[in-house]
């Protein structure tokens, strides 16, 4: 399946923008460490021309806010097959590299790139609103090709890895268009990204998944927990990579909810669909929405804001729930960036036990 990219110049008769080759993929690369949210504005670059082990270099490393780690090769002169082996050769290097060593990766390109943010402790609280000290960090990752077109080899080897072998693969390619001193870049993704975020692979033990969803609550004063609390909701926005994974939620679903950086504060069964908060009319408070109720958050700013930055939610029956001055923490616990998940490590069966435990459930 050929992806071809093209852009119109709308007037009295649409006219085509002359399309062009960058000089180098260099110069691509450049740009994507100008600003890497060229390839996705949920992302952190964490390193470039990083050494592995086997006196090799990967173009670019990233990560996501769940502490997963991308891996981004430019395909350069390579063959589609040497790409893709390559791609797969640094992964088998990632997955065992430990926290600290990512720690160092970061440190060593922001010194050399002169960035403020030293650490990557602060440069990840900066860019997710949490340190990165408290990402139950597994050796999770993914890898991202970069490439000018798609051929017909390339395709047939990453949907052969992400279909059959469930390993997440994915390619992005640019064209660059030209209208008279200015260029422009087009991006357009093989796979969707989300559909390889699902894939992540972990060097954690796995075990089946209990049904049960993990959901992420990120408490501020647009995100209020006495609201969701008193009114039942779990809630996320500000990108599509934070609301995507509330669709996973079916009505009768069992949710188990953490407020990062303070604890477990609730168990409940899904009792609807997804809504933009703004829109979400809650039957036994008379229909009214956010905007009407008493709230201890500001939803003020929601109705102003596109379907990719808005906030979305999703009603709750809880179980349990309590105020955040109760919420049950203490090392070993579950935890995790995406909003949902559906955990399959040992580590969630034993917070399922303790927290049943803790709350008398």
């Amino acid at each position: 399946m050929a992806i071809e990219q093209g852009i119109w110049k709308i007037g009295n008769k649409p006219t085509r923008l002359k399309t062009i080759t960058l000089e180098s993929e260099q110069q691509l690369e450049e740009q994507i460490v100008a600003d890497i949210s060229i390839l996705n504005p949920n992302w952190l670059l964490i390193g470039r021309q990083v050494r592995t082990d086997f006196d090799k270099y990967i173009d670019l490393l990233a990560m996501d806010a769940s502490g997963s780690v991308i891996i981004i090769e430019l395909k350069r002169d390579k063959t589609p097959r040497n790409v893709v082996a390559q791609a797969l050769d640094y992964a088998s290097w990632v997955v065992e590299v430990d926290d600290s060593k990512l720690v160092d990766i970061y440190h060593d390109y922001s010194s050399k790139c002169a960035i403020a943010e030293q650490s990557l402790d602060r440069a990840f609280e900066s860019k997710f609103g949490v340190p990165f000290k408290d990402i139950n960090y597994e050796g999770s990752h993914q890898m991202v090709i970069v490439d000018a077109a798609l051929d017909a080899s390339t395709e047939r080897i990453i949907n052969y890895l992400n279909d059959k072998a469930k390993i997440p693969v994915n390619a992005v390619f640019f064209t660059v268009f030209e209208d008279g001193v200015n260029q422009y870049l087009s991006r357009a993704w093989m796979i969707a990204p989300e559909e390889t975020q699902e894939r992540v692979i972990s060097k954690s033990a796995k075990e089946p998944w209990n049904g049960e969803f993990y959901v992420s609550f990120g408490h501020c004063k647009e995100r209020h927990w006495n609201d969701a609390l008193k009114y039942g909701f779990v809630s996320a926005g500000r990108g599509r990579w934070y609301s995507n994974t509330l669709n996973m939620l079916d009505t009768g679903d069992s949710v188990w909810v953490k407020v990062p950086q303070t604890g477990f504060v609730a168990v409940g069964k899904v009792a609807g669909e997804i809504s933009r908060a703004e829109n979400f009319q809650f039957s036994k408070h008379d229909n009214k929405t956010l905007l009407d109720l008493e709230t201890d958050g500001d939803y003020s700013s929601f109705a102003n804001l596109d379907d990719d930055d808005a906030e979305y939610l999703v009603p709750v029956e809880w179980i349990k729930a309590v105020p955040l001055a109760q919420a049950f923490n203490e090392s070993g616990l579950f935890g995790n960036q995406n909003s949902v998940c559906k955990p399959q490590t040992p580590k969630w069966s034993h917070t399922v036990e303790r927290i049943k435990t803790h709350f008398n459930l």
